[in-house]
């Protein structure tokens, strides 16, 4: 809810700074003072449109500011997670707003970090909604209907199951259009995939085939090299000998090492100090037989094979080919497309089996989806039969008496795509709310027929309508703060008791804030706020202030009578103050009313 906002230099305001009730707050004041500018400053908050002309003259930039409680509104603190604007401890949002005169752009904050206008709609939305005089909102917009409706009905889990069903229904006709698609070419398509299993088949391929020819190209490259190599460092280690015709020829080095290892056993018997180099010794000695057998074993297996270089070179050069025509890295990936092909020559030989299967688990979804739309349907029909008996008492109360109001559900024929149901003989269109258009029809004069509310209510209509129907949506509306523009324009004195009634039982499960001209609304207010117009050094300014009990009682008398106030009005004002002190205490513990 709305705990306190701040407005500096705004229209004709210089400085304002209130502190709201959590129930129900009026506003009253004589044309022209500024109560619209309130409207317009929250406006601001809900990410609404602005205008340089809002800067109060002669100042570089006007503020709006509004501090929110989250207790009421826990479920938008993962929103503010989630854009980095919430911290643990926090049990407020802050939401501010800044035009500059010069440029006429406006800087939205929350928490103090800048956002998008975006992203302060979102959040503002959430937490506040403000309904005029001439707004329908959302209450006129019948792509709301539906929502409002299920959950006034506790439907939307309902909903959801059949939006579920929807979705997997949606996914297998996905999966069917492919196919059918595919299969306008699917002769073409084989031909072409058996062309190349035929020819990849052919080369027959082996996985890592083309690094191995590559290393034994490698080394028959190097065949005389790599022979002499491994003789030379035989003949040193084992059979002595040298490596070059300068030098003379010389011990086996083994030879050599196992002397060596003889006399160093031998001091070590003579030095136990020697002890651990003769084990040394002898680890050396036996490691290097271990390379000679080695060494050995490499050199006998040095076969090089007459031509065969030439054919790993060809057996390269087919390899480069496959790789080119078909557009891949390596023979490796060559392999990959061979399996990718056969999977896919197999599917497209069994498409119509395939098809047969999704086919019948379309129809099990469209049995589901039948039978859920059609209870959602029903469950919508007695929520929408109880919802418009209510919203009729309701602007019964309000003087409309002749009003007859209607929940519409309608559903659209689709023999190719839709889906079966009792309601038709033929298939309906769906999406994934259900089969139902849902649309609020009301008839405004007796013998009139049912029509769109949006295109029949008046203003004066609309604003009872809007009332009337929020006292019954209340308990479902998620927005904490509900702001009222005068609403009750076009509704007498007779009527000004119920509204007030009505918009005071709003509070049971909401803030409601209240800009009215009827002292009847006025006399509800659980906190009173007086907006009036002054000169002050020549500048006009609105002010704004919270009035106590006797000055309220002069407020209503004068919105009664006007100036100057008689001792009656002011006797009239403080009855009507009692009355609606004693109904708001006779249903303290009662049910919100409109339930």
């Amino acid at each position: 809810m709305l705990l306190e906002l701040s407005i500096t230099d705004f229209a004709i305001i210089d400085h304002v700074r209130l502190e709201f009730t959590p129930a129900f707050n009026v506003l009253t004041g004589e044309t022209g003072a500024g109560k619209s500018i309130m409207i317009d400053a929250l406006g601001m908050l809900r990410g609404e449109r602005t205008d340089p002309t809002f800067v109060r003259a002669g100042s570089p930039s006007a503020r709006v500011e509004g501090i929110f409680s989250l207790h009421d509104r826990r479920d938008i603190v993962p929103l503010l997670q989630e854009y980095g604007l919430h911290d643990d401890e926090d049990e407020q949002v802050i939401l501010t707003r800044e035009i500059n005169a010069a440029s006429g752009r406006s800087v939205a904050r929350i928490n103090g970090r800048a956002v998008n206008s975006a992203v302060l709609r979102e959040i503002g939305g959430r937490l506040v909604d403000i309904h005029g005089q001439h707004e329908g909102l959302a209450l006129f917009n019948t792509r709301t209907h539906a929502d409002m409706l299920d959950r006034y009905g506790n439907l939307i889990e309902q909903r959801n199951a059949v939006g579920q069903i929807v979705e997997r229904l949606e996914h297998v006709r996905v999966q069917i259009n492919s196919l059918r698609q595919a299969e306008a070419r699917r002769i073409e398509r084989i031909e072409e995939l058996e062309y190349l299993i035929a020819d990849l088949q052919a080369a027959k391929l082996k996985p890592g085939e083309e690094e191995q020819l590559s290393r034994e190209r490698s080394l028959l490259q190097n065949s005389a090299r790599i022979t002499n190599a491994a003789e030379s460092a035989y003949r040193l280690l084992k059979a002595g000998g040298t490596t070059s015709e300068r030098k003379p020829p010389t011990r086996p080095i083994i030879d050599a090492l196992e002397e060596v290892t003889l006399l160093i056993g031998e001091l070590a018997r003579l030095d136990t100090q020697l002890e651990g180099l003769n084990e040394q010794a002898l680890e050396v000695r036996y490691r290097l037989d271990d390379v000679i057998d080695a060494l050995r074993t490499y050199r006998d297996s040095l076969e090089f094979e007459p031509g065969r270089l030439e054919a790993i070179e060809d057996r390269l050069a087919e390899l480069r080919e496959l790789t080119r025509r078909y557009r891949v890295g390596d023979s490796n990936e060559l392999l990959q497309l061979l399996q990718t092909a056969e999977a896919e020559l197999e599917q497209l030989h069994h498409s119509a089996e395939h098809i047969a299967d999704l086919e019948a688990q379309e129809r099990t979804l469209l049995g589901e989806l039948g039978q859920a739309a059609s209870a959602l349907h029903e469950q919508r029909r007695q929520a929408g039969d109880t919802l418009a008996q209510r919203i009729q008492q309701a602007v019964h109360d309000l003087a409309m008496p002749n009003i007859k109001f209607y929940v519409q559900l309608s559903q659209r024929p689709d023999p190719s795509a839709g889906v079966r149901v009792n309601l038709s003989p033929e298939p309906v269109a769906f999406d994934r709310t259900g089969i139902d258009g849902i649309e609020f029809l009301l008839s405004p004069n007796p013998g009139e027929p049912l029509k769109p509310l949006a295109r029949i209510a008046s203003g004066g209509e609309s604003a009872r309508l809007l009332l009337a129907m929020k006292s019954i949506l209340s308990a479902v509306d998620a927005v904490p703060t509900l702001v009222f523009d005068e609403v009750d324009v076009g509704v007498g004195g007779r009527s000004g008791q119920v509204v007030g009634e009505k918009l005071w039982g709003l509070t049971e499960a909401h803030q409601v804030l209240c800009i009215t001209h009827l002292p009847q609304v006025a006399a509800f207010g659980d906190q009173h706020f007086s907006i009036a117009k002054r000169v002050v050094n020549n500048r006009t300014q609105t002010t704004v202030r919270p009035l106590k009990h006797h000055e309220r009682v002069d407020e209503l008398a004068a919105m009664l009578d006007g100036t100057p106030i008689s001792d009656a009005s002011r006797q009239s004002a403080a009855e009507m103050l009692e009355r609606a002190q004693s109904y708001k205490h006779s249903r303290a513990n009662a049910l919100p009313i409109g339930s």
